[in-house]
């Protein structure tokens, strides 16, 4: 199942009554229409008789999280490309909800840094209020997965010795195009390429922690609610983003995240 957010166009409609333009939705995706839905899907997926064209409708981010849960170090040719060394546990950081924009939206080069990097990634996306939630039922909470991008400031990264404002200008966190549910976490294709180019391609099964694993080490340290992200690592190949550049991460199983990029203007 594709569960995801989007706005209306006036001729998007295909059956039952007009919606206003404009207004923001959530749908399930089959084929090439969308089925909207009465509510969140988290409450519940239950359609309300409207059906809109895929292609004339704007996806919007397709969840709205109160947080961001990212996990770094995950791949060990990121790691090693980096530099660091292999963790232990999982190394874990918050990016702000703020910085989430979706499908086709423009990333911003903002004027504070002159080194901004792509990372694509698998996302989990949480389906319940949880907390301290045991690896073996880690299945249990998660609604699906979803496609994200982790930008960032890799000089801001660099000169304040952690992550939050590099991770969390806003348009750094691309979200989309919709989350799937249906879809076995353990060896999954993760790819991005800027302009045509492959600049990552790698499978989670090289992952050091795993989904489930993710799910059971950050619920010990906090309260997971319906929507948020756990952004699961990026693998070997980040690399620099221009004013231009069109940025497309693709996983298997889930589909296409495409985002362009510009200059912020302050």
């Amino acid at each position: 199942m594709l569960t995801t957010r989007f706005e209306t166009v006036s001729d998007a409609v295909l059956e039952s009554q007009p919606c206003p333009e404009g207004q923001a939705l959530w749908g399930l995706v089959e084929g090439d229409t969308v089925l909207e839905l009465r509510s969140s899907p988290f409450e519940g997926v239950e359609v309300s008789g409207r059906k809109y064209l895929l292609s004339e409708v704007h996806l919007l981010a397709p969840v709205c999280p109160s947080k961001i849960v990212a996990i770094g170090f995950n791949y060990e040719g990121h790691i090693r490309e980096m530099g660091y060394p292999f963790p232990q546990e999982p190394l874990i950081f918050l990016k702000a909800p703020s910085s989430v924009v979706g499908q086709n939206a423009a990333i911003l080069l903002p004027p504070e840094s002159e080194r901004v990097d792509f990372e694509g990634e698998l996302a989990i996306v949480i389906g319940c209020k949880c907390r301290r939630i045991r690896r073996e039922h880690a299945r249990e909470v998660i609604f699906g997965y979803t496609v994200l991008n982790d930008v960032t400031a890799r000089d801001l990264q660099k000169k304040d010795g952690q992550f939050s404002r590099a991770k969390s200008f806003d348009s750094f966190c691309p979200v989309g195009p919709w989350i799937q549910t249906d879809l076995e976490p353990a060896a999954v294709r993760v790819m991005t390429r800027v302009n045509g180019e492959t600049r990552q391609d790698d499978h989670t099964g090289t992952m050091l922690f795993d989904p489930y694993y993710l799910v059971e080490y950050v619920s010990a340290a906090m309260t997971l609610n319906p929507g948020d992200l756990i952004a699961t690592g990026t693998p070997s190949g980040v690399g620099p983003l221009r004013p231009g550049d069109e940025v497309v991460v693709e996983v298997e199983g889930i589909g296409v995240l495409a985002n362009s990029v510009e200059r912020e203007v302050p």
